[in-house]
């Protein structure tokens, strides 16, 4: 950089403190590109650059005022957009990380979705190799929630032989999984 663009860019930092605006657009057209380059760099993603840039540029003009020495504008531009750049560094690790973690809950879920399928299929075919009576009972006591009192009534049997029945039908669905399970 010659010294005539340090000088213009000390005068174009004085006109920004004073508050005007066409200076500071003076100052995005000077140093876009430069600034952009160390946020590519930086980033390594083009579109971030310009994310990262966009964001600098607006500190750069909310905080012009609170500059102590005009020639110490490039020093300080760059900061900013370095520290801008690592803010978005860090932003997309915890992004990465999050994605990371929410995928493998989805694959432990979908996992023990599919674990979760398979067993009630297991089961569905094991309550069809019953009999239609252990069925009934099976289906009474644990789809639809009726007490043994209850099925009893349904069934128009006494309590004791719900419970007997049920004990029986549990026994054969048990061993039915189990012989499938083995397979």
């Amino acid at each position: 950089m010659n010294p005539n663009d340090r000088i213009n860019d000390e005068l174009l930092v004085v006109r920004a403190q004073e508050g005007a605006v066409e200076a500071i657009s003076e100052l995005v057209g000077r140093w876009q590109d430069r600034l952009w380059r160390l946020a590519w760099r930086l980033t390594d993603d083009e579109q971030a650059a310009w994310d990262v840039l966009q964001e600098a540029w607006i500190v750069i003009s909310c905080r012009i005022g609170r500059l102590g020495d005009p020639a110490a504008f490039p020093a300080w531009a760059y900061r900013i957009t370095s520290n801008k750049s690592r803010d978005w560094i860090r932003c997309r690790r915890r992004i990465r990380r999050a994605d990371e973690a929410y995928g493998q809950r989805c694959r432990e879920a979908e996992s023990g979705a599919n674990h979760a399928d398979r067993q009630y299929a297991d089961l569905r075919e094991a309550l069809a190799g019953l009999a239609g009576r252990d069925r009934a009972i099976l289906s009474l006591c644990y789809e639809d929630g009726f007490t043994t009192a209850e099925i009893g009534e349904i069934l128009g049997i006494p309590q004791g032989t719900v419970k007997s029945r049920l004990h029986y039908a549990r026994q054969r669905l048990r061993r039915f999984l189990e012989e499938s399970g083995d397979e």
